[in-house]
């Protein structure tokens, strides 16, 4: 069907959502990226299902459900309704543009404790708003856990009413399903283990394997680490009775540990897109990751280490470029809890590594310090496409007497806040050699540009004038 539905690219749906690209969808529906206001300001996209799709209608009292829920970590629903494209006719929900969901990061890595809890606390703020309001989620999984901006949220275009059977919508039971699924009704003690099973994957890539019965607890992956094995073998169990609700949940979650003062570099927080994490999104697109701590993917970026650098002997200029062209593998396209999209990139040869650069001593006697390390931004090839010419921004980063990074902040964030954030992130794990006055090492300060194009980014680092 993705050939059926992308032909309607370019058209408009129900005279004022624009269908701009298609993004993914299945033989049932179709997703594409749209835009709010008679400005297209704001980015988002639309789902539209064909009405004769079997429980076409109870999708639509879904959607219309969804828009009277509203929480800091729901995805937001703004509009519902029904249009007619060519000879069909259609229903339709338009929703926030996420830029990547969890599924798309486990295929490459699971997430680490510290990422999971981040990942953990807003979902369950949105469950428990939903489950005091006497709904529940029914379909928790990667797929509908979203990074938007500095946020993690949960989809919202699937919300049921509390009871409601879990049968209807029909299909075979799903991997995430509770062993209650197949002849019982939608409840918070379903979303429990949803949840359960989604977070055993995200720490171990591993879904709980059934217990062959089907009445026992399944087996769970013997990788996870406390003490997500206790919340997970709680939410698990076969009977829904004996599962921890989410406030038990909450009260049982341990704190993240403190981050050593070294590490605390970020002086701006940016989101899922730490994961490894970040969907395409329209360059323009600003929506990027995950919640109050967006520590949660650290995105797999490319890193580049120097195996020796000489020092070079005072009064060598600094090299006027200092250039990589980072190398595309094609990770998958942005998520909006739907299947099926997926993006490939073009690989390019990385140029070598030229960063040694040092200033002339100044009169003070600073010498400053060379690159040792360089990271650069882990960008999909669908958001290289949305990019005309190029995309540029500079990052200041300060730099300790030891040659870590302990603060990075935007200089210039160019056009695009999806790039900036990609750029800052990438900025804030670079590497230097001390700089020195008098031979002694001393902090200093490193700018940062980067220029992000349809087939490459290319990094020059400068350093900052004392």
């Amino acid at each position: 069907m993705a050939e059926t539905w992308r032909q309607w690219e370019g058209l408009v749906a129900d005279g004022k959502f624009h269908l701009r690209q298609y993004l993914g969808g299945s033989d049932h529906s179709a997703v594409f990226l749209t835009e709010l206001g008679e400005q297209g300001l704001q980015k988002a996209v639309i789902k539209l299902i064909p009405v004769d799709t079997a429980n076409a209608e109870l999708h639509f009292s879904r959607f219309k459900l969804g828009v009277r829920v509203s929480h800091r970590h729901l995805i937001q629903l703004f509009a519902v309704g029904r249009c007619r494209l060519g000879t069909t006719e259609l229903l339709y929900v338009v929703m926030e543009y996420a830029d990547e969901d969890l599924s798309q990061i486990l295929p490459h890595r699971p997430l680490t404790p510290a990422e999971a809890r981040d990942m953990l606390k807003p979902v369950l703020e949105a469950l428990a708003y939903l489950h005091s309001h006497g709904f529940a989620h029914g379909r928790m999984k990667p797929a509908n856990i979203m990074a938007i901006d500095d946020q993690i949220k949960v989809s919202s275009d699937g919300i049921c009413l509390t009871g409601e059977s879990s049968t209807r919508l029909g299909g075979p039971p799903g991997a995430y399903d509770p062993p209650e699924a197949a002849s019982g009704r939608m409840s918070p003690a379903g979303d429990v283990w949803a949840l359960g099973m989604t977070l055993a994957e995200a720490l171990t890539q591993r879904i709980p394997v059934p217990e062959e019965s089907g009445q026992g607890d399944p087996m769970l992956p013997q990788a996870l680490p406390p003490p997500f094995l206790d919340l997970v073998r709680h939410c698990l169990r076969s009977d829904p009775q004996r599962r921890w609700t989410v406030a038990d949940i909450a009260s049982r979650l341990e704190p993240a540990p403190p981050i050593p003062p070294q590490q605390t570099i970020a002086k701006t927080k940016v989101p899922f897109t730490k994961w490894r994490y970040t969907i395409p999104a329209v360059a323009a697109l600003a929506l990027v990751i995950m919640l109050v701590s967006p520590r949660i993917l650290n995105r797999r970026p490319k890193t580049h280490q120097t195996t020796s650098i000489a020092p070079k002997p005072p009064g060598v200029q600094p090299k006027p470029e200092q250039t990589l062209v980072k190398p595309e593998t094609g990770p998958p396209s942005r998520g909006s809890g739907l299947e099926g999209r997926r993006s490939t990139g073009t690989v390019l040869s990385p140029a070598p590594l030229r960063s040694e650069a040092r200033m002339k001593p100044s009169a003070g006697g600073l010498v400053a310090g060379e690159v040792r390390q360089q990271v650069l931004p882990d960008v999909p090839q669908s958001a290289r496409d949305t990019i005309q010419g190029k995309v540029r921004v500079r990052v200041r980063v300060a730099v300790d007497p030891s040659g870590s990074v302990t603060g990075a902040t935007l200089d210039s964030a160019g056009p695009s806040k999806y790039f900036a954030n990609l750029a800052l992130q990438a900025a804030q794990r670079w590497k230097f050699g001390p700089a020195s006055v008098d031979g002694q090492p001393v902090s200093s300060e490193w700018t940062l540009r980067f220029e992000f194009g349809r087939t490459g980014t290319k990094v020059i680092p400068l350093p900052a004038a004392p």
